[in-house]
Formats: structure tokens, C-alpha cells, sequence
């Protein structure tokens, strides 16, 4: 060991001293009468940083039940060299395991380190070329998009991999080169973003060839191609790599590297960057094809979507969509505005189960048939129970989720139909905002399944300048808290954000885009507009009545009866509810189209009046009967006779209008 320079130790952990031997001394260059067999003596030959990472190495060493451990470390000797040496130690424990000392070697490594000291740097070469091909396919791994891939290849960190001071790239299509990436702004030379692969560039020739090409130096630049030498004259540049990226034995893309105050490429140097284009092809390829997915998805489900919102007299409409997902996961969400007769309007939202084009075309599907049974007039249950049934005839396993509000834009009144997803928010006028208590039914779909088609209808008044708003799951979920922390939060939002719409709806998803949204969300928010308060006099109140239609009929007379109120009927409001119920009852009994009801203050007359008008699609004329003593149907004529001032019927189109007038 002497012979060696190699001397021993022995650490008894419990007292804390350390006795060396006269080599291990000589090793650290100490006399003996310089040590005193505390480790904390050796402070003056072991530089600060060295001993920090000592101790960390032993103390790790102790505590995961290592059984020895080794290290090269500096000394700083008696004339203020360093010089290196290397210490080994067996731990040794008791029957607990517990570390009770430590027996070791400590010797002069200097001939050593000195004699390998070439092949350390050749391993160390191949340390880092490895580590670079590893990092940089690691941090691809995670790229999914073309976009991602760039980011990985052009950014300081992407650079600093490749040991370039710049990098281009681009992509083949079709016989021509597009450039898709730059590493620093303007390295894309002037004519060259969109090229033939038949131009004398180089990035042509690596196409042609399937052959890395390598530019030693400025002249040759120059020389081979004069196109290019305009942009490479005013830059620092001194050579480049061309490196073809192949994928399934073709070129889809090209790799340019450039460098400063380098004019040879090593054997090895040209082995590691074929290595990296190898992977860095087959993530371009992975990543082109999922743009590729994505964009046909994305373009299946935005036509799926309305293209335009309609402009509704009376009402603003704002929509947002947003897509979570990425290739083929998109989701099922959607919205619609559907203007109806009588200037109603239909707001709708749903959401079908999945994340696939399947999931897209199903949505698309929904939103065409709830439209239809909509527009055919349907009350808002039975457009629900009809969509609800089509969806289950589609032999689908897919269901869907919806919320169906018809809003009478003249007279605020509004019926919700809910059928499985999240009840609709009121913002009121002054700034407050809740979540509608709606009962609902099952999902589209499911209710069908097990025979359940009923949908209750909720029926409340929207007032002048307050806003509905309907929304997917989406905006709503939170990393880490519930559905109701969520509701709680979004209204909380919804009635501290800005009063006008379009600013409201962008704010509401800038909020769930901050913190990291992972579904898609769909937002519709409609606001009534007009002043606050109830019906002014000379005002126009409408309701459409569907056939067959309880829930309409109600909100009729739920309508006069606001109406009658509101322009001062006094006396005789109960003659003028009287009245209407029987001419809205006459339309809806003897003909089988909807109806159409509206009460107005008509404008020229001698003194206030109310008209009530009840429009319906056939074209016979009603006829007063004398119903007899024993009679029970005859009389609703006969009672509008005596209680209407004056009444009347019209031809309108291919029906008619019976009206009725009364003097307040």
C-alpha cells in the first residue's frame, strides 16, 4: 500500500475521531503532529467545495444502507497545489443496522487521472453525445404538434442541445420545400420560405439525394450555391448541416444547422446528428399526422356548429366555443339560437358523451333535429321527448346532455326544459347572478332507453336587461374541487364580470383558459333587452301556442294576466282574461295548427284600450250558437259579445285574427 501512496483510516461514528496511518497523512500531506484525528482537521487541505460533496456522498451513503461508497476529490497541498486523490470506505454496522463506523482507504490519484485523462475526455465526448440524443428525444417524446416539435428545435434550449448557434427547417410536400421554422427572427433568406425541390439549394440537394450534406466553410457556401450566399454574407456564419429527415424511406423534411467558428465535423460529430434526425423524422411525422387529425376534426365539429347567430329584435346573443382537445379528442359540445313565430326565441346548449368524431357527428345530428322539432312548433318537453327518441333510434351507445330554454322576447316569459345537464344562470340587471333550481329529466338518449319521456317544464319571467346563460361542464370543473365549488365560482364571475355581453362571455373562458381548461366549453348568453320593469303602455305582448301544448296555454294566460295588470285594466281585468281564455280555448279546439296571442294598447283610439288578438291557421269563421237551457257548449261567443266593448274577425293569409276590445 505504502508502495502505492495508499494509506488506511478507521471513522468510529460514535466518538467522531478518525486515526489515519503515516501514508494516508502523507496523502493529504499533513504531519503527523498536524492532525489530531478530527475529520474537521482535514479543512485545511480539502477546498470547501470538494468537502460539501464529500459529505453529502458519505451521508447518503449511511442513511440508504449502502455497505461502502467511492469518490475522487481534490486536496489543496502544503504549497497550494491541488492535486487529486480518491478515498474508499466499507461501512460497517450493528445488528440493528445502524452505521457504527467506517474502515478506508485514501491514495494519490494523480498518475492515474493523468494517465486517463484522454480517455476521460473521449468518454465524456461520448457522455455528451449520448446525453444530447437522449434530451433531445425525451423532450420530443412530449411534442405532439408540428408547432411542439419546432419548440423543441428552435428554442435556446433546443440550440444549446445541437450545439448550433442557429437552426432552420422544412417540411416536403408535393415537390416543394415549405420553411416552418427558424431559430432566431429573419433566419429565412428571401425567396427560399416555399421552394422547388429541384432549385439549387441546398436543402434541395438533401431531398434529391437522401444524403446529409456538410458546408465546411464560407467559400464553399459562395461557390455551390450563390443563390444562398446573399443572406450568408452579412451573418456570422462559418459552416452548416443539411440532414435529411426520413420516414418510410422518403424525405418529409430537411434540418439546417449553422455554426460559428467551425470549419470540420468529426466522424462522431456527423454519427450524432444523424441519430437525432432519425428521431426527430419520426416525431416530425407523428406530429404532421396528428395536426392532420386535428384539423379534420376540428373542421368536422365546426361545421357541426351554427355559422352565424341570428339578429333577434329585442335580444342580444353572445356564443363561445372552445375545443380541450387535441387529434381526434374533441368533444361533443355545442350550442344553437333557433328564432321561432311570434318573436320567440329557442336557446340552446347540449353536450354528447365522448371525445371522437363520433362524438362530433352525434352533436351535429342532435342540433339539426332539435331545430326541426322546434321550428315545426312542438312545446319545448315534446321537442325535448322527440330529440330524445331520435337519438336512441340512431343505435348509438352515446347520450347527451341538454338544456332547452324557449323565451318570449315581447313578454319575458321563458320555459326551461333540462334533460341531465347543469341548470341555466340568471344575471340580473343590477349585477347579481344564480343558478336556476330547474327539475329535469333523464339525458337524451337514456330516457328513451327506460321509457321515461317526460320532461317538466319550468316557467319564470326573463326581465327586460337580464341575461340568460347556459354552459357546458367545462367552465365549471376546477383542478382538485367539486361540481358545486365550481357553479359556486362561475357565478361568483358571471355577476362581477363586465355588463356588456361579448366582453362577459370572453372573460368568462380567459378565466378557465388561465387555469388550464381539460374539456371543451361552450358558452350561449342571452340577454333581454329593453328597460327595467314591467310592460310600458303602448306596449305589444306575444305568445305562440303549439297544439296540444298546456305548458303554452299557461303561459298565455299567465301573459294577459301581467298585461292587464301592468296597463291599468282596473275593473275590468277579469272581464279581459275572461275573454281571451275563451278565444285562445275556440282556436285551440276547433282548429289543429298552433295559435298566436297578442295583447296591445292600440295607438289613434279615443281613450286607452286593450285589444287581444288570437291568430290561428284555418280559415273558417267562428259562429255565435244559441246553446238552449240544458246547452253546455254554445255560450263563449255569446260571453265575448257581452263583455268585449267590440269584437271582430279577420282574413289574414290562408287564417284568420278574432279580436277583442276593451275601453278602461
Amino acid at each position: 500500500m505504502s508502495l502505492n501512496r495508499m494509506g488506511t483510516f478507521l471513522w468510529d461514528l460514535q466518538t467522531g475521531l478518525m486515526p489515519m496511518d503515516a501514508a494516508a497523512l502523507e496523502v493529504f500531506d499533513l504531519r503527523p503532529d498536524e492532525y489530531d484525528g478530527q475529520p474537521g482537521t482535514l479543512g485545511s487541505r480539502v477546498p470547501a467545495s470538494e468537502g460539501y460533496r464529500l459529505d453529502g456522498l458519505v451521508s447518503r451513503a449511511l442513511k440508504d444502507g449502502s455497505a461502502s461508497y467511492g469518490a475522487y476529490f481534490r486536496i489543496r497541498c502544503r504549497d497550494g497545489t491541488l492535486r487529486w486523490t480518491h478515498t474508499q470506505g466499507s461501512i460497517q454496522r450493528d445488528d440493528d443496522g445502524r452505521p457504527v463506523r467506517i474502515i478506508g482507504i485514501v491514495r494519490d490519484a494523480t498518475l492515474e487521472l493523468t494517465y486517463s485523462a484522454a480517455q476521460l475526455a473521449l468518454d465524456q465526448e461520448r457522455a455528451r453525445q449520448t446525453s444530447v440524443v437522449e434530451s433531445t428525444t425525451a423532450a420530443l417524446a412530449h411534442a405532439r404538434t408540428v408547432g411542439e416539435v419546432i419548440d423543441v428545435l428552435d428554442g435556446p434550449e433546443g440550440l444549446k442541445r445541437l450545439g448550433a448557434s442557429n437552426v432552420i427547417m422544412g417540411l416536403v410536400e408535393a415537390g416543394h420545400i415549405t420553411l416552418i421554422a427558424e431559430g432566431q427572427a429573419g433566419s429565412f433568406a428571401a425567396g427560399t420560405e416555399f421552394t422547388r425541390v429541384t432549385d439549387p439549394l441546398p436543402m434541395s440537394d438533401v431531398v434529391r439525394t437522401l444524403r446529409p450534406l456538410f458546408v465546411l466553410s464560407r467559400e464553399e457556401f459562395k461557390r455551390r450555391y450563390p443563390r444562398l450566399w446573399p443572406y450568408i454574407e452579412p451573418r456570422n456564419i462559418d459552416s452548416g448541416a443539411y440532414l435529411p429527415l426520413i420516414a418510410e424511406g422518403r424525405a418529409i423534411g430537411v434540418l439546417g444547422l449553422f455554426y460559428q467558428d467551425k470549419s470540420t465535423f468529426s466522424p462522431e460529430e456527423r454519427n450524432l446528428l444523424i441519430a437525432l434526425t432519425s428521431s426527430i423524422a419520426q416525431s416530425l411525422q407523428r406530429a404532421t399526422l396528428f395536426d392532420q387529425e386535428h384539423d379534420l376534426a376540428e373542421d368536422l365539429q365546426q361545421a357541426m356548429l351554427p355559422r352565424s347567430i341570428p339578429e333577434l329584435a329585442g335580444a342580444e346573443v353572445a356564443v363561445r366555443y372552445r375545443s380541450a382537445g387535441s387529434g381526434r379528442d374533441i368533444g361533443g359540445d355545442w350550442y344553437d339560437v333557433i328564432p321561432l313565430p311570434g318573436g320567440r326565441v329557442a336557446a340552446v346548449i347540449g353536450d354528447v358523451q365522448g371525445h371522437d368524431t363520433h362524438a362530433a357527428a352525434v352533436m351535429g345530428q342532435l342540433r339539426i333535429v332539435l331545430r326541426a322539432y322546434a321550428a315545426e312548433g312542438h312545446a319545448p318537453a315534446t321537442v325535448m321527448a322527440r330529440a330524445s327518441q331520435f337519438l336512441h333510434d340512431l343505435d348509438t351507445s352515446r347520450f347527451a346532455t341538454c338544456c332547452y330554454a324557449e323565451v318570449d322576447l315581447e313578454s319575458g316569459a321563458m320555459r326551461i326544459v333540462r334533460a341531465g345537464h347543469i341548470d341555466p344562470l340568471i344575471r340580473h340587471r343590477e349585477g347579481t347572478a344564480r343558478w336556476l333550481s330547474v327539475p329535469g329529466g333523464l339525458p337524451l338518449g337514456l330516457s328513451a332507453d327506460f321509457g321515461r319521456l317526460e320532461y317538466p317544464v319550468t316557467r319564470i319571467d326573463l326581465e327586460p336587461g337580464d341575461t340568460l346563460l347556459l354552459c357546458t361542464d367545462g367552465l365549471l370543473e376546477q383542478p382538485g374541487a367539486g361540481l358545486d365549488e365550481g357553479m359556486r365560482h362561475f357565478a361568483g364571475l358571471v355577476g362581477s364580470g363586465p355588463y356588456d355581453l361579448g366582453g362577459l362571455a370572453d372573460r368568462l373562458l380567459d378565466v378557465v383558459d388561465a387555469r388550464g381548461a381539460e374539456d371543451d366549453m361552450a358558452l350561449l348568453a342571452l340577454r333581454r333587452e329593453g328597460p327595467a320593469g314591467t310592460v310600458d303602455v303602448g306596449g305589444r305582448l306575444t305568445q305562440h301556442i303549439a297544439p296540444a301544448d298546456p305548458e303554452g296555454l299557461s303561459a298565455a294566460r299567465h301573459m294577459i294576466r301581467a298585461a292587464v295588470r301592468a296597463w291599468g285594466a282596473g275593473d275590468r281585468s277579469d272581464e279581459v282574461e275572461l275573454v281571451s281564455d275563451e278565444l285562445i280555448t275556440n282556436a285551440l279546439l276547433h282548429t289543429d295548427g298552433p295559435a298566436v296571442v297578442t295583447a296591445r294598447m292600440p295607438s289613434g283610439t279615443p281613450g286607452p284600450r286593450i285589444r287581444v288578438e288570437v291568430a290561428d291557421q284555418s280559415s273558417a269563421m267562428p259562429r255565435r250558437r244559441e246553446p238552449g237551457e240544458s246547452g253546455v257548449s254554445g255560450r263563449g261567443l255569446l260571453l265575448v259579445d257581452r263583455l268585449a266593448d267590440v269584437w271582430g274577425v279577420e282574413a289574414r293569409g290562408s287564417g284568420k285574427v278574432v279580436w277583442a276590445e276593451f275601453a278602461l
